[in-house]
């Protein structure tokens, strides 16, 4: 989510009633504008929206929560602990056209009061901190969720909706990390070619319309859309729109760019390719001059990289991979040329070479680090046997990041230092019917990339969380590879695994603000 820089006391007054933690002091003796350092306290209140999983009726999907312990768990700021809790989002009604038909009509009342009784009830909710919980849900008619985390469930609170499709047009492994309610989104890698079929999925958790805006970038600049301008996402619904609807032209590699005039949204992409399989692309990693994309598979037969400068200047980067020993560049696109205003794509095939690996993006010349998305695409298998995942840009752990729903096999955590030699601690957290933590230290040498094998939780029942913090060193960025092999396809799905945002830095004024007598 984007932070905005607050004078003191402003930002102090702000926080209060976000986080329920900041206050304003009046101190002893004369009056001071001497302000205390910045103290980095937990939230108290985050938000979360997962799409609607798949449009098959044989879709199988897993939802899964968790909200990792933490110094107090247990106590909220009054005593409580708090929920953390995902219901289904409202029906779209049709308000343009109203029913006339009275018999209609209350019908139509009557589904719409039934839809809303359901939203009110909970898919599902995290009871305490360290503990997964998950739920089911079979077919099509699996609604998107929005959620809100309170009190000490609230920092580093994650959801995961997990689906596989083993027959069809739209087999495969669909993964993503239900996210939090923001107001700008890049998607490089989405396209309306006829081969593909890319849905931008819109969910706003809040009571109130948001107002949202799609723009697509291909290779040769903006592509011409009438249609993308003012969309309109009802209060606590999600919609769901088919690119190629946007416009006239079929572009194989386009950039989306989405933002709001209104209000906050999530926003992911479900994509699906013919004879490729389908997964969901979340959104890159805000425009930066330097990137990393953590986690290509080892044994990845094709990889893509899908960049956009959204500024007024070209941009040139080094093209790299941190492979488990060194960093190289690959041959023969060492660097590419990223046109102002264009998608650029490059093929970089089987680039990692039986090893696993990350790509970094970092600018020809220092003095000229033009900001870029990117992403990558990469199939694993061949022929009617292949799949594909993304790995979009991402920022680095940070503090902490946690992901849910790993198995008892399948799970694979990837750790890239792009800069300094870095260690960080890996918890494995309690299973979500049974199982003991464990935690796991990892030291990760400078321009490389480690693949673990996570060790389940002793007695594992059910699924857990993997929960990464920075202990020293430098940045360490991560994502998490599951794959569910199916009929001799390895199917796949990849997330990153970004700061979770679970602190705030809370400035402490010192000024006395009391009303003084003439």
């Amino acid at each position: 989510m984007k932070s905005t820089h607050l004078s003191l006391i402003a930002g102090a007054a702000a926080l209060a009633a976000i986080t329920g933690f900041a206050s304003l002091t009046a101190p002893q003796g004369p009056a001071t504008t001497e302000a205390k350092a910045a103290a980095s306290l937990p939230v108290e209140r985050s938000s979360l929206v997962c799409p609607a999983p798949s449009t098959s009726d044989l879709a199988e999907t897993r939802y899964t929560s968790f909200t990792p312990p933490g110094k107090d768990a247990g106590k909220g700021a009054e005593g409580e602990k708090g929920t953390a809790e995902l219901k289904p989002a409202l029906p779209v009604l049709d308000e343009d056209e109203p029913e006339t038909d009275p018999e209609k009509a209350e019908k139509a009342e009557e589904a719409a009061k039934k839809a809303r009784e359901k939203a009110d009830k909970p898919v599902l909710a995290v009871k305490e901190p360290g503990k997964p919980v998950t739920a089911e849900a079979d077919g099509s008619a699996a609604p998107a969720l929005v959620g809100t985390a309170t009190g000490t469930l609230a920092p580093g609170w994650a959801a995961q909706q997990t689906t596989t499709v083993t027959a069809g047009g739209a087999r495969g492994l669909l993964g993503v990390s239900c996210t939090a309610p923001d107001t700008d989104f890049w998607f490089p890698g989405v396209s309306t070619a006829r081969s593909r079929q890319d849905y931008v999925h819109l969910t706003n958790p809040d009571d109130s319309a948001a107002v949202a805006d799609i723009e697509l970038f291909g290779p040769k600049g903006p592509v011409t859309s009438e249609v993308g301008d003012g969309i309109t996402v009802p209060g606590r619904s999600s919609v769901a729109l088919l690119l190629s609807t946007l416009t006239d032209e079929a572009v194989n590699d386009l950039t989306a760019h989405i933002t709001t005039r209104s209000g906050r949204i999530g926003a992911v992409v479900l994509t699906a390719d013919d004879g490729s399989g389908t997964d969901w692309l979340t959104a890159a990693a805000d425009p930066a001059g330097t990137l990393i994309m953590p986690g290509i598979p080892a044994d990845a037969t094709s990889v893509q990289l899908v960049a956009y400068a959204p500024g007024e200047s070209d941009a040139d980067v080094k093209v790299q991979l941190m492979g488990k020993n060194t960093t190289f560049a690959p041959a023969g696109n060492d660097t590419l040329h990223i046109k102002s205003g264009m998608t650029a794509t490059v093929d970089l095939k089987d680039i990692t070479r039986g090893e696993p690996g990350s790509l970094r993006l970092t600018p020809v010349e220092k003095s000229r680090a033009t900001p870029i998305v990117a992403a990558l695409r990469v199939v694993r298998g061949t022929g009617e046997k292949q799949e594909y995942a993304y790995i979009p840009a991402t920022g680095p752990v940070g503090a902490r990041s946690t992901v849910t729903d790993n198995r008892a096999k399948g799970s694979t955590l990837s750790l890239a230092a792009p800069g300094a030699d870095a260690e960080v601690k890996v918890t494995t957290s309690a299973g979500s019917e049974g199982g003991e933590a464990a935690v796991e230290t990892y030291k990760v040498k400078a321009g490389t990339t480690m693949a673990v094998t996570p060790k389940p939780p002793a007695g594992l029942k059910g699924t857990y969380a993997l929960t990464v913090e920075t202990v020293s060193g430098g940045p360490v960025h991560a994502s998490r590879s599951l794959v569910l092999p199916e009929d001799g396809v390895q199917m796949f799905t990849v997330q990153t695994l970004p700061d979770d945002g679970g602190t705030v830095l809370v400035p402490s004024a010192q000024q006395d603000l009391s009303v003084l007598d003439d």
